[in-house]
């Protein structure tokens, strides 16, 4: 059995704020030219997909390949600082 988390009201010290660039699902589910691979992916991130592409009538393996394009395209910084 898990051991539940106990809370305190302590500081926590420096933080910083970080800009949400993730797309939203609606915005994963376009076709663009691919590459198969195999990969293992948690239970609960590909119920999490399947979820949310079925109610968008359309295709996990899409929204999952096009957040990884977005991520790539984010931190891809050869192609970021020549787009500018």
């Amino acid at each position: 059995m898990k051991q539940k988390i106990k809370y305190t009201d302590e500081p926590i010290g420096k933080i910083k704020i970080v800009k949400d660039f993730l797309p939203k699902p609606d915005e994963l589910v376009f076709k663009e030219d691919t590459i198969k691979v195999t990969l293992h992916l948690s239970k609960s991130s590909i119920d999490y997909f399947k979820k949310e592409a079925d109610k968008r009538h359309a295709h996990y393996q899409t929204m999952i390949r096009t957040l990884l394009d977005k991520y790539t395209e984010h931190y891809d910084e050869p192609k970021h600082h020549s787009a500018n």
